[in-house]
């Protein structure tokens, strides 16, 4: 703790976004960066507190008191290894985590004004790059052998430790690059897909074998089968998705000595009224996954284009997959964007008083999207979709209230107003996943990330699969 009252005479200062009129023009990162003296004194203001909450909140156990005091002194190089000792990945967590351990801080008790650790985060990783600081590491082999079962955050994670202990890792892949949602779901303007590309190069040096089209299935294909298989959380008619091969747990248990399964959430939460099938009403990633894919070059048919450009849109659940809708919808050009949430507005905060500090305030989330252009409204319930000619025009929607259930459990929705229409030529489903329900798994088959706890966070995947990797070393140790 290089200055002990940092605390008292330095204001948290944010990077900021850049200007509403410049960034929705583009699909630049909208986070911009401090400057190394203001890093450096934002650092300082971390209290190395005796109880650091912050450290509890992190479900990777990260120590922001540590690298935070290496920033303030200059010593980049030890803040990177303080950082990566627990974080495989800080240039993900640093752009798109809600940074619990912010929330956690004893300064956010205080004053509302906690550490600003996610920026210092990925300033400690950016720099690490800068400076050459990240270097493949290359391990020596035990001769044994992993499969990781997807790509994406958990799955990464897993396969970098395991890698690390020496096993000799092969990570397949349903579609056709890694990232899971970090590459298809989360858009370029919260993390440009060059940060990924960037770390996959160092973990292909470090001696990991990617294998993408590959897609996990119950059953495997008969010859001259079509390849058949649910389709994840992509653009349904993807012509890249699951193309070469077809692979089954039971057959990668055999080839391997443990297989990992880290496949997330690949069914999204639907909504079955009348009128699902109109055209223009989608589920909120095979919009987002499609644009992703157009900016890293891919072209899709007039047919497949998922576009709001001149189109008034609905998004329909109030997360932040609802939020990144609303951010793309803009950046295509939308007439203009309308976000429903079925549950009731949040409390605004900074304080929740149902969950009070340090856990997480569940209090109303305003993002930069938002500051966009979005008209937000809650206690929403749709009804049906209409249209003409096949085509969506509108949603029939109906104000309600929640009341007490008399018998305990969920409250019970009453309707509140008379149903009104909202005009809308496209809606967007962002209403979350569903959590898979896996079948019983060969004993050295194990299952991390979101196919095992549901949808969630990036740190918690992480977490998950570090975690699980542990799991597999001692199984294996045996």
């Amino acid at each position: 703790m290089g200055n002990p009252r940092a605390f008292l005479e330095i204001n948290r200062k944010e990077a900021g976004h850049r200007p509403v009129h410049d960034r929705i023009h583009d699909f630049g990162e909208v986070e911009q960066t401090l400057n190394t003296n203001d890093r450096r004194q934002q650092a300082s203001r971390c209290m190395d507190c005796g109880v650091p909450f912050c450290h509890w909140a992190c479900p990777l156990g990260n120590k922001p008191p540590e690298w935070n005091d290496a920033i303030y002194k200059g010593d980049w190089k030890l803040a990177f290894k303080l950082l990566t000792a627990t974080n495989d990945f800080p240039e993900f967590t640093g752009r798109v985590c809600p940074a619990l351990c912010e929330k956690a801080c004893i300064l956010n008790l205080m004053d509302h004004e906690p550490t600003t650790n996610r920026e210092d985060e990925c300033s400690i990783i950016e720099k690490a790059f800068e400076e050459d600081f990240v270097q493949p590491r290359i391990p020596e082999r035990n001769g044994k052998t992993v499969c990781v079962v997807g790509a994406g955050p958990a799955g990464l994670s897993a396969a970098t430790q395991l890698n690390q202990m020496g096993y000799q890792v092969t990570v397949i892949e349903a579609r056709e690059d890694a990232g899971g949602l970090l590459r298809f779901g989360i858009p370029n303007f919260k993390l440009n897909k060059i940060i990924i590309d960037r770390r996959m190069e160092v973990l292909r040096q470090e001696g990991i074998i990617f294998q993408f089209n590959t897609k996990l299935v119950d059953t495997p294909a008969k010859k001259g089968e079509e390849k058949k298989g649910e389709i994840a959380d992509d653009i349904q008619n993807d012509p890249t998705l699951g193309q070469d091969k077809t692979v089954t747990a039971e057959e990668l248990s055999k080839q391997y000595d443990a297989v990992v399964i880290t496949t997330g959430t690949p069914t999204a939460r639907d909504l079955k009224i009348p009128g699902r099938d109109l055209k223009g009403v989608y589920f909120a990633l095979e919009m987002l996954s499609q644009q992703n894919r157009v900016l890293y070059g891919q072209e899709f048919s007039k047919d497949q284009l998922v576009n709001a450009k001149g189109k008034d849109v609905l998004v329909i659940g109030g997360g932040d997959t609802g939020s990144d809708c609303i951010g793309t919808a803009h950046r295509q050009g939308c007439k203009s964007v309308t976000q429903i949430e079925i549950m009731p507005k949040p409390p605004v905060g900074p304080d929740d008083p149902n969950n009070p500090w340090p856990n997480w305030p569940r209090t109303l989330k305003t993002t930069f999207a938002h500051e966009e252009g979005c008209e937000r409204r809650w206690n929403i319930n749709s009804l049906e979709f209409l249209g003409k000619n096949g085509k969506l025009t509108g949603v029939k929607v109906q104000e309600i209230t929640w009341e007490p259930n008399p018998e305990g459990g969920r409250p019970l929705m009453k309707p509140a107003k008379e149903p009104e229409i909202i005009k809308a030529d496209m809606v967007l489903l962002a209403m979350g996943f569903l959590k898979p329900n896996q079948p019983e798994f060969p004993e050295n088959v194990f299952v991390a990330g979101d196919a095992a706890n549901g949808a969630s966070l990036v740190v918690r995947a992480l977490a998950s699969g570090r975690e699980t990797a542990a799991k597999i070393d001692k199984y294996l140790q045996k």
